[in-house]
């Protein structure tokens, strides 16, 4: 694609002032980067898997409320991580952490394993314990 044709579609990337690193063909041939807001299909995806992200922290955020999930979970929703992602970083096998999911063995756990998790998610154990009221 030629320089002057980089697509500046209005996205979610603009708004934050972010631009996208693409590359273009200048008028000599010669390819070069330019910098892009967005594409009108990539913007829908991306619109599309924010509002995946968001729902799923909010339902994850619901269960800790309703103490049917431990905060573990929210905190992995809130990071974008998924079961096997948490589970390498902490060094645990994919089952145990699926197991401090569960409040009652969550309320249980040792001091050096909140931290591991509180660590991971660069926050405090008070932090990993009480999940704010508002999200």
């Amino acid at each position: 694609m030629k320089k002057e044709e980089v697509p500046q579609d209005k996205s979610v990337l603009e708004s934050k002032k972010f631009r996208e690193l693409t590359y273009a063909v200048d008028k000599n041939g010669d390819y070069i980067t330019e910098l892009s807001s967005g594409w009108d299909p990539k913007t829908i995806a991306l619109d599309n898997a924010i509002k995946e992200i968001e729902e799923r922290v909010s339902k994850a955020r619901q269960r800790v409320m309703n103490e049917e999930t431990s905060p573990i979970e929210y905190y992995m929703e809130l990071h974008k991580m998924d079961l096997p992602i948490l589970a390498s970083y902490a060094g645990f096998w994919k089952w145990r952490v699926k197991r401090h999911f569960k409040p009652s063995v969550f309320k249980k756990l040792k001091h050096k394993t909140l931290q591991k998790y509180a660590d991971i998610f660069d926050i405090s154990i008070d932090e990993l314990k009480n999940i704010p009221e508002k999200p």
